[in-house]
Parts: structure tokens; C-alpha cells; sequence
């Protein structure tokens, strides 16, 4: 019983290990990968070569199936060479099990010192992350030697021979095992170097040992399509692809796995050898065989798991991929992009309000009502996936992006309240009291407006690009709407003086909408001074230090 929890638990030491190195390095270099894998790649070739080189980086094919749906469920890659990528990645995770399986007993108590060391000194930095994928190397090499030190006694155990009997050689029930393994692990990488171990300690035969290999490369592609159930229709296409990729290679296999496993026992090399061999031999023969096909794959998931329609009209989210969590440069570029969303949604309310002033729109119609609603849903589901984001674990930079999305999301969801109060009050007027806005008061709040709606779209451009000309422009604007905003109301009081008539019944109205534009402009511009203040302290000039205190 000890024999078998101390397996157990190496095990579990492994994948341990596989998640700390694996979560390090997207942290620490999560936005290069990105821009890796996620930058147009028409050619196969190099989208497979992206495959081979992320899943070496972060030791795990699951991280890099993570990345790539991701990718295809926003639309910033396609899904041809997403399945290119993908096999690629299952290239990535042999060569991963090649490397760990060479003599590295020396260095795994260095790599555990070493980065302990930098990890408690300089946690929320670069080097500290890099201090975490240390630990995480360092823990694989150390499990690995209590994988091979627990499995020695097992050979001996009546109760493991008899289990282990009950695999004769059967490819699909080793098959099957495998799967289940690689899934119960959570790393495809676990089952194939436990199974080596097991085979160099006599436990299981070649046979059986093939038919579990070819097995944990299927277990991690059901745990890739499971880990897509939550992803719209594009994502999940890309873990279907390569699932189905990996039950071709079974299929494949199934003729000539018999005088394959003789070939390779008859070979001069360690059953340990000969497995992990197999597993590099397998895995490239298969994917390279299987690289030309993947836009008839691609066509076939498409159509096996078509696109969904919106349902009721509804916004849902779009790109908080909850998987990408553990990968904050990724969850926050995700929220970045549904921030940008509901301010697509409150530019379409804008436009709405200067139909109602023009008199183009009489009332709030239902679409604009709508508008108001899927702004609430983006903005709830907006604050719910950044509030899943452990902000002790994220850097400096990154903390600072938290802060600037969720400050955006705020002062979006604030001024769609707003504007929605406007039309309100617009609408009032013209329906129940019979009254309109004279020629020129028209004209100067349509006036303002356009200048607003400039300002909505600059704003959001300097939150995405972070320039600091633009945020300087931007804050040029609101000084340019400010003394705009008091011309206008003194031009309207010289109007009462004059005594015209429209002036005076809506006088009450024309104020507070240029009182309200002057909030949603401060709500827009807000984004300039957290560009400033982050590029350079020196950027901001006395009079915008002043409008600090005053931004929302």
C-alpha cells in the first residue's frame, strides 16, 4: 500500500511540476507566445513549427490547445493552421518526454535551489517567474527518479501483476487505459514517461506498452475538446480536429502494430528507450503524414460543429475564454477586447441620441433598449472574469492593465446609464410637453455631440494603443470641449435674455444635456491619464494634474 501511494504521489509530483513550469512561463512570456502562434501564419509549415517550439516552452500540449482555441474563438487566427499548430504541438510534447528521460538527477536539486531562491527575493518580477520554472523543472527530474524508485517494488506485487496481466496486447484496450490515465493525470506527458517506467521495470510488455502510449496522446486530446465545452463553435472545432487526428493515428497503427512491436523489441536498446522512441517516432511520422490534410479538416469540423446564431439577440462574451486564465497577458488582452465591445455598444447609443435631438427618432425604441441591456451583460461578465484573476500573483505591468479594464468598464457602463437618462429626458420633452429646441440650440447641442462622439472613439483608441500623443490629443480635445461646453451656456442664457420663446420652454433640458454631455466627455477622456501617468510622470502638464482629482 505504500509501494503504491508512494507512485501515486511522484505522479502527482510530475504534473504538479508540468503546471508550475507551465503557468511560469506564460507568465513570463505569455504575450511572445501569443504573438508567436496568433500572428497570420497562411503556411503550414511554420504554424507547425510554432506547434513544436510553444509546447517545448511550456511542457504541455493542453497549454498550447489552451492558446490556439483561444486564438480561433476570437478570430485572430484561422482554423487551418490553428490544426497545423496543433500537431505540431503534439511533436512538442515527444521530444519534451525524449529531453526528460536523459540522466538529469544533478541538476534537479540545483534548479529547485536556485529558483526557490529567486522566487521568494523577487516574486512579482521577471526573474522570480523565472525562479517558479526552475522549481517546476527541477520537481519533473526529482518525480521522475521516484517514478522509477516506486515502480521497482511493484514488479513484485501479486495484485499490480495480476492487473497489469489483464493487458494481453489488445490495441484498443490498452488503448482505452492509456486515455483514461492521460486524463486521470491531467498530462499526456505523465502517462507516456510512467509507462516507459513501467515497461523498463518489466511490468508491462512492448505491446501493451505501445497500445498505452497511443492512448495517452488520445486521453489529451478528449481533455483539450473537454476543456472547450464552454467556447463558442470555433474554438472547439480546433480540439475536435485534433482529437480526430489522434483516432486516425490509432487507426493507422492497427495493421502493422505487430511486426512493429517485433521490429523494436529485436532492437539493442532499453525497453525505457525503445517506449519513449516509439512515442517521438509515432507522434512525427503520424503529424507529418497528417500535415497536408488539415484544410479538409478543417472543412469537415466545420461542419460537424457548425456556428450557433445568437440566441434572442442577446451580446454574449465573445473573448473571456475562461481557460486562459492562468495566462494573465492572455485573460487581460481577452478582457481588453470585450471592454472595447461595450464601447462599440455605447458608440451606437451616441448615435442613437443625436437621431433623437435631429427628430430622425421620436421615441427609445427597443433596439436601443436592447443596446442598454447587452452593455450590463459584457459589463457583469467583464467584472466576474477579471475578479477570477488572483492579483497577488500578477506583475507590475499587468496589475496596471487590471486596474485600467476594469476602470474603462466602469466609466462605459456609467455612461450608457447616462445617455439612457438623456433620451429619456429628451423624449419627455418632445412627447408630453409638445416642445422642441430653437435653430441654433439644435445646432450647438448637435454640435457638441459630434465633438463627444470624436472624443468616445479617441478614447478608446488610446486605451488599446496606449500612445501618449494620442492621450495627450485626447486631453487637448476635453479642454477644447470644456470651453465649448461654456460658450454654449452662455449663449443660451443671452437667448432668454432675448426672450425667445423655444429657448425659454426648454431651457431647463438644453442645460442639463450640456451639463450631461460635459460627464460622459470626462467619463471618455478618462483613459488619457492613466497613459500619461504610466509612460511618463512628466507628460502631464499642471492644468491636467488638476483634472486628475476631478476624473472619474
Amino acid at each position: 500500500m505504500l509501494t503504491l501511494l508512494n507512485l501515486l504521489s511522484a505522479v502527482a509530483l510530475l504534473v504538479w511540476g508540468t503546471h508550475i513550469v507551465r503557468t511560469g512561463i506564460l507568465r513570463v512570456y505569455g504575450s511572445n507566445l501569443r504573438h508567436v502562434i496568433g500572428q497570420n501564419m497562411a503556411r503550414r509549415p511554420l504554424a507547425f513549427i510554432a506547434g513544436i517550439l510553444v509546447t517545448a516552452m511550456v511542457q504541455s500540449s493542453n497549454a498550447t490547445a489552451m492558446l490556439v482555441t483561444s486564438f480561433v474563438g476570437q478570430g485572430l487566427m484561422g482554423l487551418t493552421p490553428a490544426l497545423a499548430t496543433m500537431l505540431g504541438a503534439d511533436v512538442g510534447t515527444a521530444l519534451m518526454a525524449r529531453v526528460l528521460t536523459f540522466d538529469l538527477s544533478w541538476l534537479s536539486p540545483l534548479l529547485i535551489f536556485i529558483g526557490v531562491m529567486f522566487f521568494l527575493s523577487r516574486k512579482q518580477t521577471r526573474a522570480g517567474q523565472l525562479g517558479r520554472v526552475g522549481i517546476g523543472l527541477g520537481l519533473i527530474i526529482l518525480a521522475l527518479q521516484l517514478i522509477v524508485e516506486a515502480a521497482a517494488p511493484i514488479t513484485h506485487a501479486q495484485g499490480v501483476k495480476v492487473l497489469f496481466a489483464s493487458l494481453t496486447g489488445d490495441i484498443l484496450l490498452d488503448a482505452l487505459m492509456g486515455a483514461v490515465f492521460a486524463m486521470v493525470s491531467y498530462s499526456s506527458l505523465a502517462a507516456v514517461l510512467l509507462t516507459a517506467t513501467l515497461a523498463g521495470a518489466g511490468v508491462i510488455g512492448l505491446p501493451v506498452a505501445i497500445g498505452l502510449v497511443i492512448g495517452a496522446n488520445i486521453g489529451s486530446g478528449v481533455l483539450a475538446f473537454l476543456s472547450t465545452s464552454m467556447q463558442n463553435a470555433a474554438g472547439r472545432q480546433v480540439a475536435l480536429g485534433s482529437l480526430l487526428y489522434k483516432l486516425i493515428g490509432l487507426l493507422l497503427i492497427i495493421p502493422v502494430l505487430s511486426p512493429l512491436a517485433h521490429w523494436m523489441d529485436s532492437l539493442d536498446f532499453s525497453p525505457q528507450e525503445v517506449v519513449i522512441g516509439f512515442h517521438l517516432l509515432y507522434n512525427t511520422a503520424r503529424c507529418l503524414l497528417l500535415l497536408p490534410s488539415v484544410g479538409p479538416m478543417a472543412r469537415l469540423c466545420s461542419w460537424l460543429l457548425p456556428e450557433r446564431p445568437q440566441e434572442n439577440g442577446r451580446a454574449r462574451p465573445r473573448h473571456l475564454d475562461p481557460t486562459a486564465l492562468d495566462t494573465p497577458s492572455l485573460a487581460l488582452a481577452n478582457a481588453a477586447r470585450e471592454t472595447l465591445r461595450i464601447g462599440d455598444l455605447v458608440e451606437n447609443m451616441l448615435e442613437a441620441m443625436g437621431d433623437v435631438l435631429r427628430g430622425k427618432q421620436t421615441s427609445i425604441t427597443q433596439e436601443l433598449r436592447a443596446l442598454s441591456d447587452d452593455v450590463e451583460v459584457l459589463y457583469s461578465a467583464i467584472k466576474l472574469y477579471l475578479a477570477q484573476m488572483p492579483r497577488e500573483d500578477l506583475s507590475e505591468q499587468d496589475s496596471r492593465r487590471w486596474a485600467e479594464i476594469i476602470e474603462l468598464a466602469i466609466n462605459l457602463k456609467l455612461a450608457s446609464d447616462l445617455i439612457e437618462r438623456m433620451l429619456r429626458k429628451v423624449q419627455q420633452q418632445k412627447t408630453s410637453q409638445r416642445r422642441s429646441f430653437s435653430e441654433v440650440g439644435l445646432e450647438e447641442l448637435a454640435g457638441l455631440h459630434a465633438q463627444l462622439l470624436a472624443n468616445l472613439r479617441l478614447g478608446l483608441s488610446v486605451f488599446l494603443s496606449a500612445d501618449p500623443e494620442s492621450a495627450r490629443q485626447l486631453l487637448r480635445e476635453k479642454r477644447r470641449f470644456r470651453a465649448q461646453e461654456r460658450r454654449l451656456a452662455h449663449a443660451h442664457v443671452s437667448r432668454l435674455q432675448r426672450k425667445i420663446v423655444q429657448s425659454i420652454e426648454t431651457s431647463s433640458l438644453h442645460l442639463e444635456l450640456i451639463a450631461d454631455m460635459k460627464r460622459l466627455n470626462s467619463l471618455f477622456c478618462s483613459s488619457a491619464y492613466v497613459v500619461l501617468e504610466t509612460s511618463d510622470t512628466g507628460a502631464l502638464e499642471v492644468e491636467d494634474m488638476s483634472d486628475i482629482t476631478h476624473s472619474p
